[in-house]
């Protein structure tokens, strides 16, 4: 069987690396129930380091919008250089619900 792929960076999500479920939209927005997709870890902490719970109910609730952001496709552009099971703190504080 192979190993579902991130959405966000297209690497393969082994079993043993770090890995969560993200709401397109936000529980707190109005996503609960909705439509969720598997992420790495790393690749759903920057995306909630980077946007806010509205901004991301707003304009980024697309695996397509959130992979068009400016500092996603950098962070994308870098990770995507990283084993598939790579994990690492995400630098900075989370964005504010």
């Amino acid at each position: 069987m192979d190993d579902p792929i991130c959405p966000l960076c297209q690497r393969p999500i082994p079993p043993e690396a770090k890995q969560s479920q993200h709401h397109l939209i936000p529980k707190l927005r109005g996503g609960k129930g909705g439509e969720t997709v598997l992420l790495h870890q790393i690749c759903h902490n920057e995306i909630h380091a980077t946007l806010t719970e509205t901004e991301l109910a707003r304009s980024y609730h697309t695996i397509d919008a959130l992979r068009s952001h400016p500092r996603l496709e950098k962070f994308i552009a870098w990770v995507g250089k990283r084993p598939p099971a790579f994990h690492s703190k995400t630098p900075g504080a989370r964005r504010k619900r």
